[in-house]
């Protein structure tokens, strides 16, 4: 991925799969790379059509639920590239769960029955359905990783105003219904996913990426239950097949590992697989568009100059 300079850029960030650019400080660009992360590491080798493949997931969930509350998108310029509204961030993630899985089963199993202050119910399994959905919001770190906040804590803290919070767990129970909705028209059923919002003057919008496989859990409705009742691991539609590589691999991030070889038939598998999500999670057949730098930064600053 270049390092363009977009006219009137005023910053330019590169996170671990994306690249954000500001413009006047009002406005962000946002190009969603193929690079992939797994364990808060970058694999070393890119994985075709990944940048795309969330990039137009994350426009058509956006699409799907700008009528719950405002959202950043402005414009999608390019296959992989977004334009939108640059917030003032909330410095939390509204983590949204529905079922008692990843995260909230470990915190459960090891015997607590309170996360992020909100009392859980006993005699749960792992994969459960919640009585119904909870919000387990975490700080978001500059450094390190996120850690898990009650709802009282961010008020005290300041993180949110009450009536601020009062809007987002509203804007974020709202939304996670949606996607629901969405899912299931899939066959599918979201599990949990996370939302994050900020503002301009005194409106709330939502921001980033919502319901990709990046930020969301899904599992295959059809057998869910019968798998449930025999105690199996239920099927998933996430990355979490390429975790599972690494750790066959005995990678997990950990000082001292080496992230393994990735041959060019296991990054075409990733990138089919990418593929079978967005077409499984959107119900739409997958165009890849492979565009050159040149194409892509013409048609960004293009948009750019019809927006501003």
């Amino acid at each position: 991925m270049s390092n363009f300079s977009f006219p009137n850029q005023t910053s330019f960030y590169s996170g671990k799969v994306r690249d954000v650019y500001s413009i006047k400080e009002q406005l962000l660009v946002m190009i969603a790379s193929d690079r992939i992360s797994a364990f808060d590491v970058i694999l070393p080798l890119p994985i075709p059509y990944k940048g795309q493949v969330l990039n137009q997931i994350a426009a058509f969930m956006l699409n799907e639920t700008k009528d719950i509350c405002p959202n950043w998108l402005l414009d999608i310029p390019a296959p992989n590239a977004s334009i939108g509204l640059r917030c003032t961030p909330f410095k939390i993630e509204m983590v949204v769960r529905g079922n008692l899985t990843g995260h909230a089963w470990r915190t459960y199993s090891s015997g607590s029955r309170t996360l992020c202050g909100i009392k859980l119910p006993e005699n749960l399994k792992e994969n459960d359905f919640f009585p119904s959905p909870i919000i387990t919001p975490s700080t978001k770190a500059t450094e390190g990783h996120d850690e898990d906040i009650s709802a009282e804590e961010i008020i005290n803290s300041g993180l949110a105003s009450k009536e601020d919070w009062e809007i987002l767990s509203n804007y974020a129970l709202q939304l996670f219904e949606r996607g629901k909705a969405i899912a299931a028209k899939q066959g599918l059923i979201l599990v949990d996913t996370k939302y994050e919002f900020g503002k301009i003057g005194d409106t709330i919008y939502l921001m980033d990426e919502i319901h990709t496989p990046d930020s969301s859990r899904y599992f295959y409705a059809d057998g869910f239950e019968d798998r449930q009742l025999k105690g199996e691991k239920q099927k998933q539609l996430s990355k979490e097949f390429v975790r599972e590589w690494l750790i066959a691999n005995n990678f997990m991030g950990k000082e001292g590992q080496s992230v393994p070889a990735m041959s060019e038939e296991w990054i075409n598998t990733i990138s089919k697989r990418y593929i079978e999500l967005y077409e499984k999670l959107i119900g739409q057949t997958f165009i890849p568009l492979q565009l050159t730098d040149e194409e892509t930064y013409r048609l960004i600053t293009e948009a750019l100059l019809k927006i501003e």
